[in-house]
């Protein structure tokens, strides 16, 4: 995969912007979320919005890389239908994209989460040689930036139990001081 060594920082069109609401707006019906304590539809929507705008920076990173990208998927998919497919395919190379809004990150650590709860765990924990893109969306500026970081396998993260309590039990965390701490990223 051609990849890269800092973060690249990326400037999202009005349109894509456009797409990811109305997919999120049409998504967020659609979900369930209870076993994960979530069922405010305002924040489900918005991690839906804020997911597909990370996927669509990630896309364009390596686009300007003349990679080929199969992704992001906007179909709705019902019930038994839903996945947890990669979120795109770069040069063949399935890659999961985990993305947080930087006003988050002033709460809780830069971090982004992982589904692991009795009830649903994602299937990407227990790939260590899966692809991972971590992406920032940079939602306390003007216009919509996003920061993504190069790739990384499963097994090169380090998981950490979430800060916020009522995710302990459901979610793994990667907070990136720890990341960084280790020489993951500088």
């Amino acid at each position: 995969m051609s990849t890269f060594r800092t973060p690249q920082a990326v400037s999202l069109p009005p349109e894509i912007v456009e797409r990811a609401a109305a997919f999120a707006d049409a998504v967020t019906s659609t979900v369930n979320y209870r076993d994960s304590n979530q069922t405010v539809e305002r924040k489900i929507r918005d991690d839906h919005f804020v997911s597909k705008l990370g996927e669509e920076a990630v896309r364009l990173v390596f686009e300007k890389r003349n990679c080929v990208i199969e992704g992001p998927d906007y179909a709705i998919y019902a019930g038994k239908g839903k996945s947890w497919a990669a979120d795109l395919k770069i040069n063949n190379i399935e890659v999961a994209v985990k993305t947080q809004r930087r006003s988050a990150a002033q709460r809780y650590g830069l971090s982004w989460t992982f589904q692991d709860s009795p009830q649903r765990r994602d299937p990407i924990l227990d790939m260590p040689e899966a692809w991972v893109c971590l992406v920032v969306y940079e939602d306390l500026k003007e216009g919509n930036e996003c920061l993504v970081y190069p790739p990384r396998k499963i097994k090169q993260l380090i998981f950490e139990a979430p800060r916020l309590s009522k995710l302990i039990g459901k979610k793994q965390a990667v907070y990136l001081e720890t990341l960084q701490k280790h020489g993951i990223f500088k």
